[in-house]
């Protein structure tokens, strides 16, 4: 079959490349020079398989208030005369709940476990470069109460299949020296060797190679206006480059999602998190993180990338404005200058932000739409990087008319 895919990140690209192994003829849309150039561009850089708890926990909401009053905090509201983000700000409030939480998390460990073994399988059968290291991860906690709730989440994710380990404060800067300067601070960590890191830019260039190689054609700087629609079916694709058609069509715009499907009777509750990142060099004279490390109660990760360290964190819940705002930067570099005053000499860092596209409840919304020719990969929030390979495989399992190996109980559209 022929198969548009909408949309040239990370997530967009990971399916095409299953599609494409699956013998269909594959084009990539995408309104960019380039692929991987928006939200896949320069993100955390950590592939997290095994922390994937949502944003919308039981003990999020008490938290919410003093952070509308901070500027530093990690979630930042900016309220706005559009009645999507209202509804979308309710529905999270409503998946606030121990059960919602516990049954978000259970349902991305799989999908996360699932899209892990494809990663190990996919660099062993790829030369792709994309600074890919398989490190391990390292929660560190500030609070004694947040360190004895991650001790028994760890207990509860060890009977879901992970293999983690609780370490003190003096543990944790044994295994990471780059900790000394934050040790004071330290109550302790959650450690999880089986995570990786990577850079998601790198890797969505080597899938771009991949796919040209395989007679996959890109059809960039070509913007999408409309899907067509005759009764039940799509029939094509209105954009700057003309009216494109195919057999199946997979849209994965990230934040944008909603707004091609809207006119058709379709709604996405998806909304942008502006997420921010900087990108620093290190030398040989640098103390640098060797492994992952999460501040948690900062929401600040750190990943080793090669010859540098990517710093991302913050989360504006602020509409659709991509441009980086510098207070927000500011304080990024901040926190990380208190926590690795030696991990580069920071004067050559680089800013970005992009728009992470977040459910209320965390979960992808994968497969099937009313329409039997389109189908949604969409909604990865900041996880697009760590589950991109996942539902890609999935959506080509869809496209095939198989069921896909991952379980999709609450992923779909209008799923609970």
């Amino acid at each position: 079959m022929k198969v548009l895919v909408l949309g040239g990140g990370v997530v967009g690209l990971a399916a095409a490349y299953y599609l494409a192994h699956d013998g269909h003829e594959v084009a990539v849309v995408e309104r960019n020079a380039g692929v991987g150039l928006e939200t896949s561009y320069a993100n955390g850089g950590q592939l997290s398989y095994s922390y994937v708890a949502p944003l919308a926990g039981p003990g999020v909401l008490p938290k919410v208030p003093p952070w509308l009053l901070r500027r530093d905090a990690p979630l930042r509201f900016r309220p706005a005369l559009d009645w999507q983000q209202w509804r979308w700000c309710l529905e999270f409030v409503l998946a606030c709940n121990r059960r919602q939480a516990d049954l978000t998390t259970r349902r991305l460990l799989r999908l996360a476990y699932y899209s892990r073994g494809l990663m190990h399988r996919f660099v062993a059968a790829e030369r792709v470069d994309f600074d890919y290291v398989r490190n391990g991860k390292l929660v560190v906690h500030s609070d004694a109460a947040s360190f004895e709730s991650a001790r028994r989440l760890l207990e509860y994710q060890a009977s879901l299949g992970s293999e983690q380990e609780a370490l003190d404060a003096d543990a944790c800067v044994a295994l990471e020296p780059a900790l000394a300067a934050m040790r004071s601070r330290l109550v302790g960590g959650i450690y999880t060797p089986s995570e990786d890191a990577g850079d998601c830019y790198a890797f969505c260039v080597g899938l771009e190679r991949i796919l040209r190689a395989g007679g996959a054609t890109f059809l960039l700087n070509t913007e999408i206006r409309r899907l067509l629609r005759w009764r039940e079916r799509i029939i094509g694709v209105e954009t700057t480059a003309g009216v494109l058609e195919a057999d199946r069509y997979v849209l994965a715009l990230g934040a944008a999602s909603p707004w091609l499907v809207r006119p058709l009777g379709v709604r996405l509750p998806i909304y942008p998190l502006k997420g921010y990142s900087l990108t620093l060099p290190v030398g040989p004279t640098h103390v640098a993180p060797r492994i992952s490390i999460t501040d948690f109660k900062k929401k600040i990760v750190y990943a080793p990338l090669g010859d540098e360290l990517r710093v991302a964190g913050m989360a504006d819940l602020a509409g659709y404005d991509a441009t980086i705002d510098e207070t927000r930067v500011a304080t990024l570099l901040e926190e990380t200058r208190a926590a690795f005053p030696e991990a580069s000499d920071y004067s050559r860092l680089k800013p970005w932000c992009g728009l992470r596209p977040a459910t209320p409840k965390g979960a992808p919304i994968l497969g099937a739409t009313p329409y039997p020719n389109l189908v949604l990969d969409c909604g990865q929030g900041a996880l697009g990087f760590t589950l991109a390979l996942g539902c890609g495989r999935v959506v080509a399992d869809i496209v095939a008319g198989k069921a896909p190996e991952a379980p999709l109980h609450g992923m779909q559209l209008g799923g609970v």
